[in-house]
């Protein structure tokens, strides 16, 4: 999840320097086609009193694989999880991105995927979660990841004849959190992909560093200093070990900024997180995250022109939570009856609803699923 670090640049007394001399870091509530059935716009809101009517739920079948993706001269094994019955009946894919972050995982949408994918209604689920290359389970190779970068593989793996989720018979929906919405609707925009449906859980466009501090060139020059050294051997690491990869660090965002109830963050999680950060290569996507380098556009305007950009064309859910940090809960709000969002709901919640309240989102997005196929 975006680090709670705030990082204060304190430029060299010297002339002749313009290094990076000092930093210092404290913590912060920021963060880091068929013809489309359209519905007109809804606002609702939704809360853990709800006394949801759901259909029967049955046991589902689960199994992990990788999927490589060819990039330039780069072979990346990128790592998926699928959730079914187990039968042979036919079934509509979706496909669920989880949020970009220091310590992204397909483990946040698990709950939620297997409580779609088990659902006994008028239509079969089946349900696949991948890794962003650099991230959770995937491999993590020393790329100069940006928002390019990661809008090809979203591409690569929804389009490749090969994919786990090929959209050949143009059914797939596709679910994102965090910046893995934005940057979803951003290719389905340029019509890169043309997924049936789209549900954005907790939108955000801006990484933690640019969101506080903005992009003057002076910030961007100082975002392209931090970016190399958390990048470069040996004091990248020692950076990394400041910035994200402790245990202290990462309770201190969850409890802050990444679940609304502190309470929830439990052992389990924080363990779960802190293995991912010692993985290979696991410093590289957090430092373009932090710096701004994944942000899919670089303006409230430019955010919410998107989703506009797919009136007409796509449904678009909008999950966003009432109790995300004040800057992205901004965001959120910015789609609030924004042309192409077709429904806006709120749940419970900060900028990891679907693994805190996976009971809630899952309803929800199983609602979205039975008025676009089973109405």
């Amino acid at each position: 999840m975006a680090s709670s670090a705030i990082l204060h640049f304190i430029p060299s007394s010297s002339s002749s320097s313009s290094s990076l001399t000092a930093l210092s870091f404290r913590n912060s509530r920021t963060h880091l086609s068929q013809t489309p059935n359209f519905y007109k716009p809804l606002l609702v809101k939704a809360s853990t009193s709800v006394d949801f009517s759901s259909p029967s739920k049955s046991p589902t079948s689960s199994k992990n694989n990788n999927w490589l993706w060819k990039y330039k001269d780069s072979s990346v094994n990128i790592y998926y999880e699928e959730h079914d019955k187990g039968n042979n009946e036919p079934c509509k894919n979706v496909l669920l991105i989880p949020t970009i972050s220091d310590v992204s995982t397909v483990e946040e949408w698990r709950s939620v995927a297997k409580d779609i994918a088990g659902r006994s209604g008028k239509v079969n689920y089946r349900t696949t979660i991948v890794d962003w290359p650099g991230l959770g389970y995937s491999d993590r190779p020393k790329l100069d990841y940006n928002a390019d970068v990661m809008e090809k593989f979203l591409v690569d793996f929804i389009n490749a004849p090969n994919s786990p989720v090929n959209n050949s018979d143009k059914d797939l929906v596709v679910f994102g959190g965090g910046h893995a919405a934005t940057i979803a609707v951003r290719a389905a925009k340029k019509g890169l992909v043309k997924p049936t449906a789209i549900a954005a859980i907790a939108p955000t466009w801006a990484g933690p560093l640019p969101i506080v501090f903005g992009r003057d060139s002076g910030m961007e020059t100082r975002y392209g200093l931090l970016r190399g050294t958390l990048r470069a051997p040996a004091v990248g690491w020692m950076m990394y070990n400041v910035l994200v990869s402790n245990e202290k660090s990462i309770q201190s965002q969850y409890k802050s900024h990444v679940y609304s109830d502190p309470e929830k963050v439990t052992p389990d999680i924080i363990e779960s997180r802190y293995a991912l950060t010692k993985r290979q290569g696991a410093r590289y996507v957090p430092a373009a995250f932090l710096t701004g380098l994944l942000d899919p556009v670089k303006s409230r305007e430019e955010f919410v022109q998107l989703f506009a950009e797919l009136e007409g064309r796509i449904p678009v859910l909008v999950l966003a939570t009432a109790g995300s940090p004040k800057r992205s809960k901004a965001e959120m709000e910015a789609l609030r009856e924004a042309k192409g969002v077709s429904k806006y709901i709120e749940v419970p919640g900060a900028l990891l609803p679907q693994e805190e309240y996976p009971e809630i989102v899952a309803e929800q997005l199983y609602r979205f699923l039975q008025e676009k196929f089973e109405l």
